[in-house]
């Protein structure tokens, strides 16, 4: 039962932070979603397709985290962890990849207003100009958000191994 409380923490957890994510980039460019995504929603909201793509795009990475964390903490013949155990550093990760997340998407519009950068990805022939920075802080944070989240759910991982080991 401990495991599957894990597994579910860490895949709401992650759903949850790509919500509040996505309600933050989707307001500031919403053709981040409605150009450079596929029409999966029939919507022009901001809000609707946070919530959408929120969900669409975090699930799938919070359920290996969520085993792979359950898997470091429960096997074995260590004396295993539960979630009361693994609740704050889930809770840590998820912080950790919205600020990195939302520093990187400053930096990235930053360079492209100040054209030291063009637009990623050859977008600039679809976006309209006036909007160039607001897409380069989505494209940046987002980017920058699965990095943060999977290097940091690694380390998250390793150190419940090595927590495991030394107990």
């Amino acid at each position: 039962m401990e495991t599957l409380k894990i597994v579910g923490f860490a895949t709401l957890a992650s759903i949850i932070y790509g919500v509040l994510h996505d309600q933050v980039t989707a307001h500031i460019c919403v053709e981040y979603f409605t150009i450079a995504h596929p029409p999966v929603f029939p919507t022009q909201s901001p809000f609707l397709l946070a919530i959408g793509w929120g969900i669409i795009a975090t699930w799938w990475v919070g359920l290996p985290l969520g085993i792979l964390l359950a898997a470091a903490a429960r096997t074995g013949r260590s004396a295993k962890l539960g979630l009361s155990e693994l609740r704050r550093p889930i809770v840590l990760l998820m912080l950790f990849s919205g600020c990195a997340a939302m520093l990187s998407g400053i930096i990235g519009a930053s360079l492209v207003a100040t054209e030291v950068i063009a637009l990623p990805n050859g977008w600039g022939d679809v976006i309209p100009k006036q909007l160039w920075a607001a897409f380069s802080f989505d494209v940046w944070a987002h980017s920058t958000s699965y990095l943060a989240g999977g290097l940091g759910g690694l380390f998250v991982i390793i150190r419940t191994v090595m927590r495991r080991i030394r107990s």
